[in-house]
Order: C-alpha cells, then structure tokens, then sequence
C-alpha cells in the first residue's frame, strides 16, 4: 500500500558554528542531495553523524520528517524552513509519518526501513533553528518524526513511493510513545504491546516508565 514519497534525500553538511554547544560541531544541517543514495544498516552514504552515543545506533540509521510539518513551523516560527532543516535524512510528503506504528515495515525506493521509534529535541536542534524554546513547543506539538533501521540496504532518491509492506498488532504509534515517554503517563497501559517492538535501550526505559506511572517502583542498578 502506497503512504506517500520522498521529497528529498538529505545529507549532512559538517557545521562549527556556536550553535553546536558542546560537541563544537554538528550534522544536524542536512541539504537536499541529487540522484539516488545507499541506505545501509550503519546509516545513510556520505551522511555525518557527529554525536554517535546519542545517535548513532542501528536503530537510528535514518531519521524521517514530514514536509507538511516544516511547513508548519516555518508558519510558526516566521522562518522559510526547507528539506533538511529538521536535520532529516528523509523529507516525506502525503502520510503523517509520526502516525506510523512502531515496527511497521517501509519499502523505499530499494530499501526496506523499519520504524523503530521517535526523535527527541534537543539542545543543539533548538540552537539550528535559533529558536530557545523549540524543545518544550516541539514536544508539546507532539509530532516528532521516526527514526528508521534499515532491515534491506539499497538506494533511495526524491521521488520515490514509501510503500507499506506490513505492520505490527498493536496501536503505538510513533507519536504515542513520543507523548508517553514525555510526560503523558495516562498512556501507561497501551505500551506493553509495544515494548518487544522497541530497541533493547528504549524498551527498558519504557518499562521503567510503565512500572513508575503504575504506582511502582524501579530498582536502582
């Protein structure tokens, strides 16, 4: 079943600028590119991951962000935000990707992409777009964009259909468990099915979070 598109294929060109805090520099500015790319499961060809304990595991191979919802911040904030902007590797248009079911399979162009969960804002996004408060309003938007594995490498170029190949028997979206792990803990009892679903990393804080919002305790390691 066909989703939606590509818009764009976007990689990463190296910034030093203050913006970057602490790393002294940083990926998250990502521009269109031309022709097809190889996604792969250590990441995206000639993409630059600066920060690879916070983004750089198989689960996070690619990030995926809807054209619409630049087009909504750039509304919002007044600023003329293009594909890249949000530091995706993917500009989607025609589904709401965020809606996506954690663990639903994608055909993209040659690759087959898992969505294995979502984005969190952070400092240095904020700090891209010179916007301080973007972590609290991002979140509270509650659209954040999936992180994808790639189960399948193979090429990926603007154009090509994001096709749905199959999806798990649960109803978590990518935007539900953004919305839980963010402070919604009436969701508590909708994430169990999920967690199997999940990266070994994430699905242990998802538990934790689970049993705490559930009126019990963790043990501390």
């Amino acid at each position: 079943m066909k989703l939606g598109r590509v818009e764009s294929v976007n990689l990463a060109v190296v910034s030093t600028a203050a913006w970057t805090g602490r790393k002294k520099k940083s990926g998250m500015d990502k521009r269109p590119t031309e022709g097809p790319t190889m996604f792969t499961a250590e990441g995206v060809a000639g993409d630059t991951v600066v920060d690879l304990a916070v983004h750089g595991a198989w689960f996070q191979a690619a990030y995926a962000y809807q054209l619409e919802d630049l087009a909504y911040w750039s509304e919002r904030l007044g600023k003329d935000l293009v594909p890249g902007n949000a530091g995706e590797n993917l500009t989607l248009s025609g589904f709401d990707a965020s809606a996506a079911i954690i663990g639903e399979r994608w055909r993209v162009g040659g690759a087959v992409l898992r969505v294995t969960g979502p984005r969190s804002p952070c400092v240095v996004f904020a700090g891209f777009w010179d916007h301080p408060k973007l972590i609290k309003e991002f979140t509270e938007v509650g659209r954040p964009g999936p992180y994808l594995a790639v189960e399948q490498a193979g090429e990926v170029s603007a154009g090509d259909s994001v096709e749905l190949l199959d999806r798990p028997d649960h109803d978590v979206s990518v935007a539900t468990l953004f919305a839980f792990t963010h402070g919604a803990r009436e969701l508590a009892e909708r994430i169990p099915p999920v967690v199997p679903h999940l990266p070994d990393r994430w699905a242990e804080r998802a538990e934790k979070l689970v049993t705490v919002a559930q009126g019990g305790t963790v043990a501390q390691s």
